[in-house]
């Protein structure tokens, strides 16, 4: 295998199954003529239905579009059936979000080798897979300020029947948060690559940086107030939860510093569909101590997993362990 690579940013790395497949040439070590010829490459040598295994590893240097190709050499000619291209994109960001997957439909489309530029695949992916109708399908990733010395604020651009959690709030320097999103329908739907936009500027602080705690939407503070109802057997006033919103704290946006991030979202909320023929199941007689079985099919026919529980009754009183399970489609 030779890796052309102009930058020296990819690596070849063999797995350990696959070590154990190289070989060199055996030289002699009384051998006289073989001391002043160079030593040749290491080949790998694969029997009729082995396999090897390496990992591209891709560490860029530069902040660009990165191109390389890994040729195959069988014996002393190349392959002409044999060239893998390596693309990848170097990005030097202040921000991050990490946790993300790939979308594979971008993939497929952008690796043909008919395409004369063959675009990096881009982790900006959720994908949500199948939801039940009214249940709520939870994903997580992760927001980073990869500066040093300034605040990041973002914002989420997202509606029903998506949520961000937190939708706004404030990234001080190095820090990371968790950004969890809901998807919960109350109807079938299908989302293919939904578009979600995240605004991201660098803010600056009316008081100095370090008197400012960290905020988003989600923070809050719970007091407890005297209400105006009066219990008559009670010496005291009745108290009340009130809880409210920590107020963000006063800033300004630093110019030409405004930002936009995109995530696309993926998935199918629809409704599982039960299916079972048999509602009654006869057992022959059987001898005491002995066994004896019946089989039975349901089917999920819908494009959700079903959630189902077994609860089996003996004299009209139902067992305290009910069985539980899921089927898939």
């Amino acid at each position: 295998l030779h890796l052309e690579d102009e930058h020296g940013a990819f690596f070849l790395k063999g797995r350990r199954s696959t070590l154990e497949r190289f070989f060199t040439e055996q030289v002699e070590e009384d051998s006289d003529e073989n001391e002043s010829k160079p030593p040749k490459k290491p080949f790998l040598l694969l029997y009729h239905g082995q396999s090897a295994e390496f990992d591209v590893i891709f560490k860029p240097t530069l902040a660009q579009r990165l191109e390389g190709k890994i040729r195959v050499l069988v014996g002393d000619v190349y392959s002409n059936k044999t060239l893998i291209e390596l693309v990848g994109e170097g990005h030097e960001d202040e921000f991050t979000l990490d946790g993300l997957e790939e979308d594979t439909e971008e993939r497929n489309a952008n690796s043909s080798l008919k395409k004369d530029i063959i675009d990096a695949v881009r982790v900006n992916h959720i994908q949500f897979g199948d939801c039940p109708v009214g249940k709520p399908c939870r994903r997580t990733f992760t927001i980073t300020n990869h500066t040093h010395w300034k605040v990041m604020r973002f914002e989420w651009e997202a509606d029903a029947p998506f949520q961000f959690s937190p939708k706004v709030g404030h990234l001080h320097p190095g820090c990371a948060k968790n950004i969890k999103v809901t998807l919960k329908s109350d109807v079938p739907a299908t989302f293919r690559r939904h578009l979600v936009k995240c605004k991201v500027a660098r803010i600056n602080f009316e008081v100095p940086q370090r008197e400012v705690q960290d905020w988003d939407d989600r923070m809050c503070v719970v007091t407890w107030e005297d209400t105006t109802r009066k219990d008559p057997a009670a010496k005291w006033p009745k108290k009340e939860k009130v809880v409210e919103t920590v107020p963000e704290p006063a800033y300004t946006v630093e110019e030409e510093s405004s930002q936009e991030a995109e995530v696309y979202l993926s998935a199918v909320v629809a409704y599982a569909q039960f299916k079972l023929n048999t509602i009654m199941v006869q057992l022959k007689d059987t001898l005491p101590f002995q066994t004896r079985t019946a089989t039975f099919t349901m089917q999920n026919t819908g494009k959700v997993a079903l959630e189902y529980t077994w609860i089996q009754f003996a004299d009209s009183e139902p067992v305290n362990k009910p069985y539980s399970t899921a089927l898939m489609c």
